[in-house]
């Protein structure tokens, strides 16, 4: 589903609080399995371009939120030496 028609149904939802957030982690659930590629930062940055600048509902708001956080690159783990992760 496409990013506007998310926002759009979650533009309507008047939910506050842990309800809000509910709605938004289900809609950024169903922005990311609906692509058809995989949920890259980039995508998220190109969900981000289309997405409207200014969103009104608690629950759009986070679901913005979701994207600006999954648009970022996360750093690959540091790897430890043995002797270092036994101590």
């Amino acid at each position: 589903m496409s990013v506007i028609k998310i926002l759009s149904g979650l533009e309507g939802i008047d939910a506050k609080g842990l309800d809000a957030d509910f709605a938004a982690r289900i809609g950024f659930l169903e922005w990311a399995f609906a692509l058809p590629g995989a949920a890259t930062p980039e995508a998220a940055r190109a969900a981000l371009n289309v997405a409207p600048a200014l969103v009104e509902s608690a629950a759009a708001q986070t679901f913005v939120s979701y994207l600006h956080q999954a648009s970022r690159h996360m750093m690959p783990p540091v790897r430890r030496s043995r002797a270092a992760r036994i101590n």
